[in-house]
């Protein structure tokens, strides 16, 4: 049986001490020991991208990712994307309007992914946002409505920081 030691991970601004096996992923240790669930298991092979979170906001795969190692660095998971008072994010609100989602699944993980495309600079052209959200895979074919809905919140995040 392989020794569990408390991890420290910081997630969402607060610090979590779990008590994990090394070989614990971020994504288990996020949905089974954090009670924080909104980081979907699709593949659990890094393909479908429904466990997009980031790490010191890089997107990351997390059940390609030890829990060990995202100890000592900032974790956000959907459910620290709004804001302290629970204004959604711009990318969550324009989900919402495009109805860039249907049955929900990958919707975590692709809003997770749209953040992280915009704070790359990546959101420029529709074309530019499919390529870098291609990682994402959405079953049901919601894709135009996540195009558009990554692509109003880039233009209103643009707009904001220039106001």
């Amino acid at each position: 049986m392989a020794q569990q030691r408390i991890m420290r991970l910081r997630i969402n601004g607060k610090e979590h001490p779990l008590a994990l096996d090394a070989r614990v992923t971020l994504l288990d240790a996020l949905r089974e020991y954090a009670n924080l669930p909104g980081a979907k298991k699709g593949c659990d092979h890094g393909q479908c991208g429904a466990c997009t979170v980031h790490i010191d906001g890089e997107r990351v795969l997390s059940c390609l990712t030890l829990a060990a190692q995202a100890e000592g660095h900032e974790i956000t998971t959907i459910e620290g994307l709004a804001g302290p008072d629970e204004t959604l994010h711009a990318v969550q609100a324009a989900f919402l309007r495009h109805d860039a989602f249907q049955c929900g699944y990958c919707t975590p993980g692709q809003i997770m992914s749209a953040v992280a495309c915009i704070n790359e600079g990546h959101a420029n052209s529709d074309d530019e946002i499919r390529e870098y959200m291609s990682g994402n895979i959405c079953r049901c074919g919601a894709y135009p409505f996540i195009v558009a809905a990554v692509r109003e919140a880039a233009q209103q995040l643009q707009q904001e920081q220039t106001a």
